[in-house]
């Protein structure tokens, strides 16, 4: 997947957002206010995104794949960071996207994913 098509997939979810909080133009991709994606822009020649995942399965991930580290500038312990090189199948980083959006949207008060889901 390439940037863009990464980008598409974030604003795909329901009431996903795009913003750019930080002094640097990362892109960054919540719901409900809260982060649960972000495009990376520190290494020029490599494209990576910073996802959340459940604690309890996230080292699981790095020692599987060697494309997936610890969250660059992120808790170490829920985020990773998932190198976009060509090695991951399309359908396999848009689950891990899913899984991120899934964590950050199911911590949210009922309230808030009410009005999300509208």
């Amino acid at each position: 997947m390439n940037k863009e098509e990464i980008r598409s997939y974030f604003l795909s979810k329901t009431g996903a957002i795009e913003d750019m909080p930080f002094n640097i133009s990362v892109p960054v991709f919540k719901v409900g206010n809260k982060i649960f994606g972000l495009i990376n822009i520190h290494e020029k020649d490599r494209l990576s995104i910073n996802l959340k995942y459940p604690k309890d399965k996230i080292y699981d991930l790095r020692l599987a794949f060697k494309e997936i580290k610890p969250g660059y500038h992120m808790n170490k312990n829920h985020w990773n960071t998932v190198y976009l090189n060509g090695n991951l199948e399309d359908d396999f980083i848009k689950e891990l996207i899913d899984t991120s959006y899934d964590l950050v949207f199911r911590s949210l008060p009922k309230k808030k994913q009410g009005e999300i889901l509208g």
